[in-house]
């Protein structure tokens, strides 16, 4: 039972390590190694989990997670799962439950993930279809189309073969030239990066847990801390203040995007604290925190992933 034990502790851990992550002020400081870090944890805790149910359950073999679970298909193949063959077996109906919880939020985080994929994939289709018959392109914004709409918006819609960032007309009218270039460059910034790709499993753990307010939380922490990555992309090439000017434009505005879009601006408070952020920058982490971190994420996963194979 060690291992159930040490695994039960560690996805305890995880989830008091991301409250505190949430609340903690170096993120910004660091957004690339804040996003790391949240994936470590979030990986961490489904591993942690479900490995722990499957210790408990998988005890008579005292052979750990992986070779319980060895054992378990071959007695599976062998005997097969029928109810006398159950009842015959080493477990008590404790163990049973545990096994069965396993395989059951297994499958549950990976028909969200899967179920999230989909809608995102299917939702960009539509919009894209629906590019081609509204958008426009415009040789005084390249690389972006142009959507005729009043609403201040600019969004982008990543994709495996063709990616597009979209500008509405009211964007236009109330940014400068300077002011949209560094507002296309951040939006080319998440698609370079698969931003999408990085708050995909936290999307799919909103929709596995819709009751759970901290997961809609640790998601919308995390979409923040991708949009302060894709603006330190930004600032590399245009200057700091056109960004920040172009986000307070759309937040006077009331900018929005389509779903399955990541776009320049989302939540009012987040938007400030962007903006504060890219008008007054503080010190980045240095590589001692920044390893101090990175070193910490990967130790987690490691120290996580070896339960799996601890004899109990």
């Amino acid at each position: 039972m060690v291992s159930a034990a040490l695994l039960s502790a560690i996805a305890v851990g995880c989830f008091a390590a991301a409250a505190r992550l949430r609340r903690a002020h170096w993120p910004f400081r660091g957004p690339y190694v804040a996003v790391i870090a949240w994936q470590a944890l979030g990986l961490a805790w489904g591993v942690s989990t479900i490995g722990a149910l499957l210790a408990f359950g998988l005890a008579p073999y005292g052979r750990g997670v992986t070779g319980g679970l060895a054992a378990l298909a071959a007695d599976a193949a062998a005997h097969g799962l029928s109810l006398a063959a159950t009842a015959a077996s080493p477990f008590g109906p404790a163990q049973v439950a545990a096994i069965l919880l396993a395989l059951g939020l297994t499958l549950l985080l990976f028909c969200c993930l899967v179920a999230s994929f989909v809608q995102v994939v299917r939702t960009r289709r539509r919009h894209r279809a629906l590019l081609q018959l509204v958008g426009r392109d415009d040789p005084g914004v390249p690389g972006a189309r142009i959507l005729d709409h009043p609403a201040a918006a600019a969004y982008c819609l990543p994709g495996v073969l063709r990616s597009e960032v979209v500008i509405s007309a009211g964007a236009l009218e109330v940014l400068d030239s300077e002011e949209l270039a560094a507002v296309i460059a951040h939006e080319h910034a998440h698609l370079r990066q698969r931003h999408d790709l990085v708050l995909l499993p936290f999307s799919s753990l909103k929709r596995a847990f819709p009751r759970l307010g901290m997961m809609r939380e640790y998601y919308r922490t995390v979409s923040l801390l991708i949009e302060m990555c894709a603006d330190d992309q930004a600032r590399r090439e245009r200057s700091a203040r056109e960004l920040a000017t172009a986000l307070m434009r759309f937040g006077e505005r009331g900018a929005t995007a389509p779903a399955g879009a990541l776009a320049a601006t989302a939540d009012h408070t987040d938007v400030l604290a962007r903006v504060r952020r890219l008008l007054q920058p503080g010190r980045g982490l240095t590589r001692a925190q920044s390893g101090a971190v990175l070193g910490s994420a990967a130790l987690l996963m490691a120290t996580t992933l070896s339960l799996w194979h601890l004899p109990m």
